[in-house]
């Protein structure tokens, strides 16, 4: 009897055993099975979050390519406009320099009367140090030569801003140097 008790332990731990190894590698296959089922999970995420991202660039791409050209055609119209705007005021600095080089012009030109009108007059006027009797007129390129008792005095009259023209330096350096001689001249 002793030897069937062994006989039948044997047996129920062959099959305990046995049952042990297909339960361990049921839980395997279980596990792998959940793991399987977990990774379809994040897959089916990850599609479903890049067909998103997908259909989001499409968007953007479908609106950039409809803005695009109306974008171009809106800078060709500010550019066009910009650029006629441009044109008038060209046409207007013209305009304008033309417009302040004929005032300049009449300026100096009203100058240039006062200066000769002032020169002319210039012995009849309180500033005028020199005998109107004394004083020959020659206007060019002195305007006056005062012959007085003691000198001979070279006058320029000038008005405003004039300044000497370098002729008139010239002459004036030569006075100062008395660069001056005495010629006769006879003619038979």
């Amino acid at each position: 009897m002793i030897e069937s008790i062994l006989i039948i332990t044997i047996l129920v731990l062959c099959y305990k055993l046995y049952n042990r190894e297909s339960e361990e590698d049921n839980f395997e296959v279980d596990d792998l099975r959940n793991e399987n089922e977990f990774l379809k999970l994040k897959i089916n995420e990850h599609t479903v979050e890049s067909k998103g991202r997908e259909d989001n660039l499409t968007k953007i791409i479908n609106e950039l390519q409809t803005s695009i050209p109306k974008d171009r055609e809106d800078f060709k119209e500010r550019s066009d406009f910009q650029a006629q705007q441009i044109k008038e005021l060209e046409e207007k600095l013209d305009n304008e320099t033309e417009a302040r080089k004929k005032v300049l012009s009449q300026k100096k030109s009203g100058e240039v009367r006062l200066g000769h009108i002032a020169e002319t007059l210039a012995p009849f006027l309180d500033q005028f140090e020199f005998d109107p009797e004394k004083c020959s007129f020659m206007g060019k390129p002195i305007d006056y030569i005062s012959f007085g008792d003691d000198e001979i005095t070279f006058i320029e009259v000038k008005s405003g801003n004039a300044q000497l023209n370098q002729r008139q330096r010239q002459i004036k350096k030569l006075v100062q140097q008395k660069a001056i001689s005495w010629k006769e001249v006879r003619i038979k």
